[in-house]
């Protein structure tokens, strides 16, 4: 769960008092249609519990939170209304100390006792609603959060938010949903967080298209978080929309925003796979050379196949022999020998081919196969003639190894070679 940073209500703000010693009176407004936090006439709390409560303050504006508490602590408060503004001042102290469950039990009190003034019971209900969901008391706090727009008639954007928050912990998509276009509606500016909570709600439900059409929401919005422009891309994969996968890449690339290996790999394998596979390799290639792709076997062998779609024979040869050299593997000695031999350079090819035998492949008849035709280039009859021979006895190259043994022969004839 994101980490929810809760201040607790200001207590110099909210515990005020006349220079009597009794609470600042608001005056009633007589008016049916008024809210209920308008309604709830304001009281003074009682003679004897004015003196703890103004002697808890003192201690508490001059730092000594520990002897504000103990003050209160002592209170014997009669009324029910002292009680509860009492709980309620002892609430915010605990909370103000970070002892959390100890906050949440007197603001309960305090909030359940539903008598004190409008502006003192809307603070409470809120900052309630605020610790319980601080301490992973979820469902809960929706309901207190909810009682909280009640008594005051309004709608939060921030509100929503948390209630979201709440929902989602609880898994609750469409919930989720809801309270999150409701904050949408309300905030004055874009709110990422509500934003990115739809977005979470809709891969979860495995929605895809809706989640897209968030993120294409929320990337013109934002267009300085790296982050969206990453998931766009990686949506419009997981949706097939390849095309615009590489665009919004691309476009990432460009801004600097594709900072790791993985994303660049991403980007390189598009543009190969949409016809730009020089691109592809050149741009693999130097964040290769800077260090943010490792050198290994598997990307060596990614960076050969990209050189080796772009037909760029060369590159692909060594970086195909680079790949096999990292960690002797055969299969990519085996890649590098029909290359060279595609490229003319049957010496070389041959050196690549024996090493893939040496090193192992799965069909050894391939090498083998491969080998005859680098042999017979160079019009080595006899080697040509035992490696068609060997590629014979493979059963993925049997028939083409036997067909080359037949041309072997008559090849051999014809330049009076035995075999």
């Amino acid at each position: 769960m994101r980490t929810l940073s809760i201040k607790t209500t200001s207590i110099a703000a909210a515990l005020l008092f006349s220079l009597g010693g009794s609470l600042v009176m608001v005056s009633a407004v007589s008016a049916a249609e008024k809210c209920p936090i308008e309604q709830r006439k304001s009281k003074a709390v009682g003679q004897s519990a004015a003196k703890k409560v103004q002697k808890s303050f003192k201690a508490y504006t001059e730092g000594n939170l520990d002897e504000a508490i103990a003050i209160l602590l002592e209170a014997n408060p009669k009324s029910s209304f002292d009680k509860a503004y009492i709980d309620r001042m002892l609430g915010n102290f605990y909370a103000e100390k970070a002892q959390m469950k100890t906050a949440i039990k007197y603001l309960k009190k305090a909030v359940d006792a539903n008598i004190l003034g409008g502006g003192d019971h809307a603070g409470t209900l809120r900052l309630y609603a605020d610790l319980l969901i601080q301490e992973k008391q979820f469902k809960e706090s929706i309901a207190y959060y909810y009682k909280w727009m009640a008594f005051t008639c309004k709608e939060d954007a921030q509100v929503y938010r948390r209630i979201g928050i709440a929902y989602s912990e609880q898994k609750n998509w469409n919930k989720v949903l809801e309270v999150a276009d409701k904050g949408l509606a309300l905030s004055d500016k874009p709110d990422k967080g509500l934003y990115q909570m739809k977005l979470t709600a809709y891969f979860n439900q495995k929605k895809y298209p809706q989640a897209v059409k968030v993120l294409e929401t929320m990337v013109p919005l934002f267009q300085d978080d790296k982050r969206l422009w990453i998931q766009l891309a990686q949506f419009y994969l997981m949706t097939e929309k390849y095309t615009k996968s590489l665009a919004t890449y691309d476009l990432a690339y460009k801004n600097g925003f594709l900072e790791t290996g993985g994303n660049i790999t991403r980007l390189a394998q598009l543009l190969s796979q949409n016809g730009s596979p020089y691109r592809a390799a050149k741009i693999y290639e130097k964040h290769m050379k800077s260090g943010l792709i490792k050198e290994d076997e598997k990307s060596l062998g990614i960076l050969a196949g990209f050189y080796h779609n772009a037909k760029e024979l060369r590159e692909a040869a060594l970086y195909y022999g680079k790949a096999a050299d990292a960690g002797n593997i055969g299969k990519f000695y085996l890649r590098q020998g029909r290359i060279l031999s595609l490229d003319g350079k049957s010496k070389a090819a041959i050196v690549a081919l024996k090493k893939s035998l040496d090193a192992g492949i799965t069909h050894p008849g391939e090498a083998q196969f491969e080998l005859a035709l680098a042999y017979l280039n160079l019009k080595q009859y006899k080697s040509a003639y035992s490696r068609a021979k060997l590629a014979a006895k493979d059963k993925k190259t049997a028939r083409s190894g036997k067909s080359y043994v037949s041309y072997i022969k008559d090849k051999a004839r014809i330049h009076n070679v035995a075999l």
